[in-house]
């Protein structure tokens, strides 16, 4: 990938720094399913409420199954069709929201998103991008996969390698160009109390 690392106020971890939510991915080259084994171990090992482990993942590998991949990337919104279609993979990830009992899982979203957060860290380390989107048709592809009530679809994700940037598309090379960005501190950190900033 072309470098796109954060510009931290203090170092972080390598794999921090450089992960972010590219969209021009090289349509003709496949993940390797070692590497997508890897990236699902990653999110498996992920910290749960009571380890529930509430993560469902749906894998849609257009080179291994051409024709429910286009059935995912239907169920995107029109934006994010026209660039998330060039991604070898989609992945839809949802929260089985009840506990084994039958309790509510309040905490399963919360738990979801740490695993797609282990998901891309490990993508990262491996030289791939990853790229969630709220940006789907949570309804129906829910409907489609006869998905169950207490699962909440919570967002599609592209992966793949992304396109070297001499052949990305004129449309997309502004946003992959531009400047990343982030709140300073005192915005979303408080000290001891709600709002006193920590600088």
């Amino acid at each position: 990938m072309f470098d796109k690392k954060a510009d931290t106020a203090l170092p972080i971890l390598d794999e921090l720094a450089h992960r972010w939510s590219g969209r021009a991915y090289d349509n003709d080259r496949a993940v390797e399913p070692s590497s997508l084994t890897r990236m699902l171990e990653a999110a498996r090992w992920t910290p749960s409420c009571f380890n529930a482990q509430p993560w469902r993942l749906v894998i849609f590998d257009r080179f291994q199954d051409p024709e429910a991949f286009e059935m995912a990337v239907g169920c995107l919104v029109e934006a994010n069709q026209s660039w998330a279609k060039a991604a070898p993979i989609l992945i839809l990830a949802a929260a089985d929201t009840l506990f084994g009992n039958g309790s509510t899982n309040r905490w399963a979203a919360y738990d979801t998103g740490a695993a797609i957060m282990s998901l891309s860290i490990e993508a990262t380390r491996l030289g791939l991008m990853v790229h969630q989107m709220g940006g789907f048709k949570a309804g129906e592809i829910k409907t489609r996969l006869s998905i169950p009530d207490h699962v909440d679809c919570l967002t599609m994700i592209a992966l793949g390698y992304q396109l070297p940037k001499d052949q990305i598309p004129e449309a997309l090379i502004e946003r992959e160009e531009g400047e990343r960005s982030r709140k300073p501190l005192r915005d979303g950190f408080f000290e001891g109390t709600w709002p006193e900033p920590r600088d």
